[in-house]
């Protein structure tokens, strides 16, 4: 009897799909962020911020990835930045064909930076590589808590976690210590910044962020 084998990578074809649009990313010189949260964490009022305070410096695409609907892609256009919306019709994350399906909307060339808005979940999104350079993950103070501890392997694979509505933190039963010892047990390479996209409380740490990593991107590249 012929022997079955099951143990092959179930995502062989989305890391084939990924790997070939990290190439098209580096071919035109195309930073890429992809940012992950639960649903209402803040993710496009971040976008709609950082768009707002980089546009100058940076030319800014965005892939909205949502179940229905064009209402963020609408959104950070309203802003000033090239959009692509990606509905999934019922699928909880992102995967590499939907976002080298958009690109061509987008046009590289014309583009620094490209986010990529994942679908809100803090589980399916984390394993799906869509040929991104980074990966950051939207935490707000009303989730509580204890997501960190209980969705570990989307944690485990962010390099920023970006606390969100720490202007709330007086109504709410949130240590931002905790959070901070809890991915550092997670994740002792990632960090935490604890910021209020609404009051713009921290924000210059995050642009900062993205600076570094955009000048680093760029020397290794020239």
């Amino acid at each position: 009897m012929a022997e079955i084998i099951l143990s092959q990578d179930a995502l062989a074809s989305n890391n084939r799909a990924a790997a070939h649009n990290r190439r098209l990313f580096e071919q035109y010189g195309v930073l890429v962020i992809n940012v992950m949260s639960s649903p209402g964490a803040g993710k496009t009022t971040l976008l709609e911020k950082t768009i707002e305070a980089l546009g100058d410096r940076y030319r800014i695409g965005v892939i909205q990835g949502d179940l229905a609907t064009q209402i963020d892609a609408d959104r950070v256009r309203a802003r000033g930045a090239r959009a692509a919306q990606i509905n999934t019709h019922g699928v909880c994350h992102l995967e590499a064909a939907m976002v080298n399906k958009v690109l061509p909307q987008l046009d590289l060339e014309a583009l620094d930076l490209l986010f990529i808005e994942n679908v809100g979940n803090l589980v399916c999104p984390s394993g799906y590589d869509l040929g991104e350079h980074h990966r950051i993950t939207v935490l707000s103070v009303p989730e509580g808590n204890d997501k960190i501890l209980k969705y570990p392997v989307m944690f485990l694979r962010t390099e920023l976690v970006l606390l969100n509505k720490i202007d709330v933190l007086p109504y709410f039963d949130f240590d931002v210590e905790q959070a901070i010892e809890d991915l550092r047990t997670i994740n002792p390479k990632s960090r935490l910044i604890p910021i209020s996209v609404k009051a713009e409380t921290n924000l210059d740490e995050w642009y900062r962020w993205i600076d570094e990593v955009y000048a680093r991107w760029s020397k290794a590249g020239a």
